[in-house]
């Protein structure tokens, strides 16, 4: 039988240049994929900061604001903080009068520590399934928040010859008040304090102080007063007295008041333009107000002798008597985002402050404005103030984007 060698047949079609370089394309991509993700299982990708060469067991300051530093136990070495940054047991946190820091610490509380404050780390270590966490306050206030912790855990806070153990779920406060001595006050949860061999339990809504290698009998804590007027971020004519208003607390019953002005608002000493204490009424008027930005801020004393935080600041600002010139606004329009929030425009005079709804914006260069709001209503009232005193008013609808002037 004659053997016949093998035939192939091989079919030819054109092919476009454009499908040639997409399938050569689409390889690429497939090779820079397994390649972008080789590097990133490696690190590559991954930021670099003071973080990598945390030790074992360091806390770390999570976010920050002014001016925040830490002095290294090891190497004596300060370091401003401009990132997020470690910090180990021996480490010092300082703030300045503008500072501010939240430390995430091992056993998962957190650390606020207020301005013109010095907290020192003690302990940061995890054995055994359990955690040590140990910090002093030298300076300054510093808030503490527990979450769940396991049986072997220890969180705890010194302060003024006294050690504090932080209970799980806890919210607690701790002062040094320079001229009262150490302050603690429980929002929510408890502390066990040993003071000289002494040990009282502190429990939610209480407050006790630290004075002496002694710790006072515990006291319902007093909360802040709420301030009222001036609202918040109101604009007050330089020409008139400026009336100060608050709420008295629920829980306070014969108490001072202490009110304190300024141009900053972490009330620096050298931003304070007023301060007024020993005031009994809800009540206080000043004037000879400078135009420009102010914060004002209130805290309680009681009789016997506790003082409350002090109360968020409100902002306010002082402007030039009115010169009556007419701020006009049109170009109206409102959109329905979804739910209860709209999108309101218009345009008026440039640098003209617009204000609807607890919400405020600047009109830009050319009177533009764009402003969010949330509303149950079918209308908002919308005002709109300048620099000079100068104010108007504008009913909105909120269906239509048609307004009405008020005034």
């Amino acid at each position: 039988m004659e053997n016949k060698p093998g035939k192939f047949y091989v079919d030819w079609w054109n092919i476009k240049k454009s499908t040639i370089y997409g399938v050569a394309a689409f390889f690429v991509f497939l090779l820079l994929l397994a390649g972008a993700v080789l590097a990133w299982r490696a690190g590559y990708f991954q930021t670099k900061t003071e973080n990598a060469d945390a030790p074992k067991d360091a806390a770390q300051i999570v976010s920050y604001e002014g001016d925040v530093r830490v002095v290294r136990a090891a190497t004596r070495e300060t370091i401003l903080v401009t990132r997020k940054t470690y910090v180990a047991a021996g480490d010092t946190i300082q703030t300045q009068a503008d500072g501010k820091a939240q430390v995430q610490m091992i056993d998962g509380s957190t650390l606020n520590v207020r301005p013109n404050s010095t907290v020192v780390i003690r302990d940061s270590t995890s054995l055994f399934g359990g955690t040590n966490v140990r910090v002093t306050l030298d300076e300054g206030q510093l808030n503490v928040k527990t979450q769940a912790q396991s049986e072997n855990t220890e969180n705890v806070v010194e302060m003024q010859e006294s050690e504090s153990r932080v209970a799980a779920q806890t919210d607690a406060s701790f002062n040094i008040n320079p001229e009262r001595g150490g302050e603690i006050r429980i929002s929510r949860g408890g502390v066990e304090t040993n003071t000289g061999g002494e040990k009282v339990s502190i429990g939610e809504g209480e407050f006790a102080s630290v004075a002496g290698g002694k710790i006072s009998a515990r006291e319902r804590l007093i909360e802040p007063p709420k301030p009222l007027v001036p609202s918040a971020s109101e604009q007050i004519a330089s020409s008139n007295e400026i009336s100060f208003r608050w709420q008295k607390p629920e829980t306070a019953s014969s108490v001072s008041y202490h009110l304190q002005i300024a141009r900053s608002p972490f009330f620096a000493a050298d931003a304070i333009t007023s301060e007024q204490s020993d005031i009994t009424n809800q009540i206080y008027n000043l004037s000879g107000f400078l135009p420009g930005v102010y914060y004002w801020r209130l805290r309680v004393s009681t009789a016997s002798g506790q003082q409350s935080d002090w109360s968020e600041p409100r902002k306010f600002t002082v402007v030039k008597q009115a010169n009556n010139e007419q701020l006009t606004a049109g170009e109206w329009q409102s959109e329905r985002i979804g739910g209860n929030i709209y999108q309101i425009r218009g345009r008026t005079q440039a640098g003209t402050n617009v204000r609807a709804a607890g919400r405020e914006t600047f009109a830009d260069a050319s009177g533009a404005f764009v402003l969010q709001v949330a509303s149950s209503s079918a209308s908002v009232p919308v005002e709109l103030s300048d620099e000079r005193g100068n104010r108007s008013r504008y009913n909105l609808s909120l269906t239509t984007g048609t307004a009405t002037r008020q005034n």
